[in-house]
């Protein structure tokens, strides 16, 4: 038995739609609790392609790259491939027949109510020419999360309606089908959601959300002087003009990295007291400006992308390295992915050439 299929352990799934490279928002709302849970939990981590053609069903010959990337980040951060499962969505097939069971399940009306799927649908610019796999990839993430048997998915707080989605679907697949007479319990997992203590990273321009659609991101693969000069160009509080104003502390993206980032809280602190008094030294100057919290960003920014720079670059030395990796991976997943089938299938009914 593998040491991603341990018996006694539960079950974590999570992943990435492979859109491009990876950035500090995925760090904060997931990255960070994977690396933590790998050691406790069966992990699971899905390269979800098939929900990546949803909105790039025209250029689908990216994928291949943007997996590649996505991976190299996977394995930069910290994640084992000895303890985790990268698995490549679209070559487990049991996730794509559970999908179509699920849309029974749903309504059109209830995937329109979606919070995350109307916010994404907004971002894009859809209006009315939304494409049925977009509406419906909720239900596909249902059956990602259900295919593994996931106890807990550790996602960031934007998709929290997808989970409650989730454990709507498999409580209504439960009580249509029964429980599992073995283990007196559903024959769906019921998965909870873990969310990150942070919170969500806005992006660089003030914006709730980190988007690579929008630009608004700082890639965890960005080098030294790419950081420095998104930091400095970062969004902060717009009425303070001189310096020497009184500023805000709350929403300013600037300060919210700091918290996530800057090891040193005392310094955090010291520049949040400044920046709220404003007012200038004997010399003329503002006490504290804008420039100087930038700059002190990018330094503790820096610091905390290095390693994880280094590392990737170790890893993309090796062109087979990603592709070994996700063939074992998604092998060990389909494995598991077929187990829950079985107990699905039996419990429909519709097993039927099993004797």
């Amino acid at each position: 038995m593998s040491s991603s299929q341990e018996p006694n352990k539960k079950r974590i799934l999570t992943g990435d739609r492979p859109t491009g490279k990876l950035h500090l928002g995925h760090y904060v709302g997931s990255l960070a609790n994977r690396v933590k849970l790998q050691d406790d939990y069966e992990t699971y981590i899905l390269i979800a392609d098939v929900q990546a053609l949803t909105d790039n069903f025209q250029t689908p010959e990216m994928l291949r790259a943007n997996i590649r990337e996505v991976v190299l980040d996977y394995l930069a951060v910290g994640l084992d491939p000895k303890k985790c499962a990268f698995v490549i969505q679209s070559l487990v097939p049991e996730i794509a027949e559970l999908t179509i069971f699920y849309m029974n399940l749903v309504t059109v009306a209830r995937l329109e109510r979606n919070p995350t799927v109307k916010d994404e649908m907004k971002q894009k610019g859809f209006g009315d020419n939304v494409n049925a796999g977009f509406l419906c990839y909720p239900i596909s993430q249902a059956a990602d999360i259900t295919a593994f048997g996931a106890h807990l998915v550790p996602v960031g707080e934007d998709q929290r309606p997808m989970i409650e989605q989730t454990q709507e679907i498999v409580d209504r697949f439960n009580r249509l089908y029964g429980e599992d007479k073995e283990t007196d319990s559903g024959i769906l997992v019921r998965p909870e959601g873990m969310y990150a203590e942070f919170g969500r990273l806005p992006g660089t321009d003030g914006a709730a959300k980190m988007s690579k659609t929008v630009g608004n991101v700082i890639s965890l693969s960005d080098d030294e002087a790419t950081v420095t000069q998104k930091v400095m160009g970062m969004y902060t509080d717009p009425n303070r003009l001189t310096g020497r104003e009184p500023g805000n502390v709350e929403g300013n993206p600037v300060f919210t990295y700091h918290d996530a980032f800057n090891p040193d809280k005392e310094r955090v602190a010291e520049l949040k007291e400044l920046y709220r008094k404003g007012g200038e030294n004997e010399k003329g100057k503002p006490l504290l400006g804008d420039v100087q919290v930038k700059r002190e960003l990018a330094v503790a920014l820096n610091a905390f992308l290095e390693p994880i720079r280094t590392r990737r670059e170790e890893f993309a030395r090796d062109e087979n390295l990603v592709w070994d990796v996700v063939q074992d991976g998604t092998a060990r997943g389909h494995q598991r992915a077929a187990e829950v089938m079985d107990a699905v299938r039996g419990a429909m009914k519709i097993d039927y050439l099993k004797s």
